[in-house]
């Protein structure tokens, strides 16, 4: 299983991924370490405000690019109704 995620970071901006370990992957751009996102290390801190499961890495992927192409206020939309573990 894979998640895609929305993290909203210390200065209110949006990062969206992918992955199949989330917990890793959190603790990655908590500690900025080189499997961070470069963009992730850039912030203080930031929150989980979305995820979603998809079964194979294409389909989070397909997801993730679909999620990015949104508008800021789509996105929050999102996050405001479906928010963690969204199934769309």
């Amino acid at each position: 299983m894979y998640t895609v995620y929305i993290l909203k970071t210390s200065s209110n901006t949006l990062y969206i991924g992918q992955t199949n370990d989330l917990e890793k992957r959190l603790l990655a751009h908590k500690n900025k370490t080189r499997e961070s996102a470069k963009y992730m290390r850039y912030f203080t801190s930031f929150e989980l405000v979305y995820t979603e499961t998809k079964r194979t890495r294409s389909a989070a992927m397909k997801r993730e690019a679909a999620l990015k192409r949104l508008t800021r206020g789509k996105k929050d939309e999102l996050i405001r109704v479906k928010g963690m573990d969204g199934i769309v």
